[in-house]
């Protein structure tokens, strides 16, 4: 077994992944023509978007919770690792990301950042740790 998928639904794939791509940097794989599903070259393992009405049609109308209507972030996170923490964060915050966590640097040895984007996902931006030895 392996990680192959990370799928957030969203009320708008177009914006969300536009969204990824500018705030991010990172680099559209495929968006579907219906505009229900697309994905983002981010590695090993893909981040991808499918609109509310795929996830009802495959989970039904009551299961699951909007990230862009709950008023607090949805306990998981989307992790992306920067050698430049604070050029990526600003540059996340200047394309309508909200600032939940200023750039801070943490005793085991790694720096991190928390936004959440304008779908309501909650992003932890942060450096490669550094092991301590």
């Amino acid at each position: 077994m392996k990680l192959g998928y990370v799928i957030v639904y969203v009320p708008s794939v177009h914006a969300a992944v536009t969204f990824f791509e500018t705030a991010f940097g990172l680099q559209r794989r495929f968006l579907d023509d219906s505009g229900d599903y697309g994905e983002l070259e981010t590695g090993a393992t893909t981040l991808a978007f499918a609109s509310h009405q795929l996830g009802e049609a495959n989970l039904g109308a009551a299961g699951f919770v909007r990230a862009n209507e709950s008023e607090r972030p949805l306990g998981m996170e989307i992790a992306l690792v920067t050698a430049d923490l604070e050029a990526a964060h600003g540059r996340a915050l200047r394309n309508g990301a909200t600032e939940l966590s200023a750039p801070a640097a943490k005793p085991w040895g790694q720096s991190l950042s928390y936004l959440r984007t304008p779908e309501g996902v909650l992003v932890e931006l942060c450096t490669p740790v550094t092991p301590r030895f």
